[in-house]
């Protein structure tokens, strides 16, 4: 919990009591539905939540605008952004439903009113939003493909390793982002958001 406080001092108590809740609740809930490896969850902080959070240093999401989290897996990185942007819905979608039954819980738990999710393909989602998001879920390619009847000003992929031959044949505009600029911790060294625009 420290390293939250490190990169984001803003806070307000009750953010920071969401975040601390959060542990516990992966914890329990992946007993029962594994949607993080054992290994990742002695550094869910930082592998996790503060991964998730990397999008918040570089983009600001307004009030209203509506985000779409393609492939959220467990709620990365739609939960630690829906807790950190409060204003701002968030459409969380997985193709896996067990995956689902467990963001479900966790938004519950922490009565999240900004979270809305859907056990569904998300080329199948035909809704307009504001900005798509994935995390390490499929390549660029692919998630531009499923995205692209969504009318989103950008798409924001959370990365890692070595991404030249992945991007070389997209026609978009893309930047990509290092990590390591924004943290210290070696987790960051590979990491990069790919946005699309």
């Amino acid at each position: 919990m420290e390293i939250l406080k490190k990169y984001f001092p803003d806070l307000t108590t009750e953010q920071f009591e969401q975040f601390a809740e959060l542990l516990p609740l992966y914890t329990l809930w992946n007993e029962k539905i594994n949607v993080i490896s054992r290994k990742d969850l002695e550094n869910f902080y930082e592998r996790h939540v503060l991964h998730s959070l990397s999008i918040a240093k570089i983009f600001t999401f307004e009030k209203g605008e509506r985000i779409l989290d393609i492939g959220t897996g467990g709620g990365f990185p739609g939960i630690p952004l829906a807790i950190y942007f409060p204003e701002t819905k968030f459409i969380l979608t997985d193709s896996i439903g067990k995956k689902i039954l467990v963001v479900d819980e966790v938004v519950k738990a922490l009565q999240l009113k900004n979270v809305v999710t859907k056990a569904a393909r998300a080329e199948n989602i035909k809704e307009d939003f504001d900005y798509v998001v994935s995390r390490a879920v499929a390549k660029t390619s692919d998630l531009l493909h499923w995205s692209r009847n969504k009318h989103a000003k950008k798409l924001i992929a959370l990365k890692g390793g070595d991404l030249k031959d992945e991007l070389k044949d997209i026609r978009k505009n893309i930047r990509v982002v290092e990590l390591k600029d924004f943290f210290e911790e070696e987790f960051f060294e590979t990491k990069k958001l790919v946005v699309c625009s």
